[in-house]
């Protein structure tokens, strides 16, 4: 930030330089956050953080049965070809 001289100021000078140089830090930390967000490789790891979480929270009978419907069309396509 700038340096200041607030002593040889007159009171309401020194409020509105205190307030601008918040006004910059909000504004900073406002354009951080927002290159943070759209930030090609912080997108990317937040997608993969949420596809892992929703892979993890599968449940298992849900897994079982998508296994078993695989292996029973898996099963009935291959005695299809065995009966011909």
């Amino acid at each position: 930030m700038a340096d200041t001289e607030t002593t040889s100021m007159k009171p309401g000078q020194a409020a509105l330089v205190t307030e601008i140089e918040k006004t910059r830090a909000d504004l900073a930390r406002t354009i951080d956050a927002i290159s943070d967000r759209v930030s090609p490789s912080r997108v990317a790891q937040r997608t993969s953080a949420q596809i892992k979480e929703r892979l993890s929270r599968v449940d298992p009978v849900v897994g079982g049965a998508v296994a078993l419907a695989a292996v029973s069309v898996t099963c009935y396509f291959v005695w299809r070809k065995l009966r011909k």
